[in-house]
């Protein structure tokens, strides 16, 4: 690497939260990944990440109240629509799983950001190819309001790993395993075969996101001697706002290593 380049992965960590522009963010994810991967980065944790990530200007960030409601994707405007959240989830995520390595991985094995680093990449690329479909159709990230609500769920369990892989991965990114699926489908039926593989991929990549969540939920656990399913709940009553909402994609889910007796008695009736 270049010498003003990172050369602890905290450093590297912080550089991906610290860029606003998509494009520097997804480059910067990109160069953290492959720079970890090939032994450039020290597993070291000499800075702290930032209480917030850098933000570009556009999209304009809503309260989830008023956000404007979008359509089913049948519409070619409900399609774009449906694509720009998707992208503002994906860019979201890229700074999770970067915040996830570099403000906790102090507290496990170098395997932990191996796992969240690789994740952060793919996130990286997810929102390059939601970000290109979107100009494809004559639209790109930043034409349309979004909310911050994943960051405030990151804010929320910024003192605590467990909570936070209990809510980030486990609740979050565990309901588009349940959702994604019915949105190809949609896409389908709107003749969009090329969103649809698009998200297709995605959803494949996110069982093994959700997977990398409970094993290393599991290894924290285990590390504490507490029991991951009854604390699994403990912390999603304490942290987490919304309800667990069915129908759940169980097969999904059970590949991902989350049992229903996680979820069973969290869900809304």
């Amino acid at each position: 690497m270049a010498p003003s380049s990172p050369l602890t992965v905290a450093q590297a960590c912080r550089s991906v939260l610290l860029a606003a522009e998509p494009l520097a963010k997804v480059r910067a994810a990109r160069s953290a990944a492959r720079a970890w991967r090939l032994g450039r980065l020290s597993h070291a944790f000499d800075v702290v990440m930032p209480d917030r990530p850098a933000r570009p200007a556009e999209p304009l960030l809503l309260p989830p109240s008023q956000m404007p409601k979008r359509g089913k994707g049948g519409s070619d405007r409900g399609r774009v629509a449906m694509l720009h959240a998707l992208a503002h989830i994906e860019f979201g995520a890229i700074d999770l799983a970067f915040d996830m390595a570099g403000r906790f991985g102090a507290s496990f094995p170098p395997a932990f950001v191996t796992d969240w680093l690789a994740v952060g990449a793919d996130e990286a690329m997810h929102f390059a190819l939601l970000d290109r479909r979107l100009r494809a159709l004559s639209a790109f990230y930043g034409a349309l309001p979004a909310h911050d609500g994943l960051w405030e769920a990151a804010a929320e369990t910024a003192a605590d790993p467990l909570a936070r892989l209990a809510i980030v991965p486990l609740v979050l990114e565990a309901r588009g395993l349940d959702v994604t699926p019915a949105t190809v489908e949609r896409f389908r039926a709107a003749g969009d075969g090329r969103s649809a593989a698009i998200l297709s991929r995605i959803y494949r990549d996110e069982i093994r996101h959700v997977a990398a969540g409970s094993h290393w939920f599991k290894f924290a656990c285990e590390a504490r001697r507490i029991a991951p399913v009854s604390e699994w709940q403990r912390l999603v009553r304490r942290h987490y706002r919304g309800m667990l909402k069915p129908p759940f994609n169980a097969s999904a889910r059970d590949e991902a290593g989350l049992s229903r007796e996680w979820y069973a008695a969290l869900a809304a009736s």
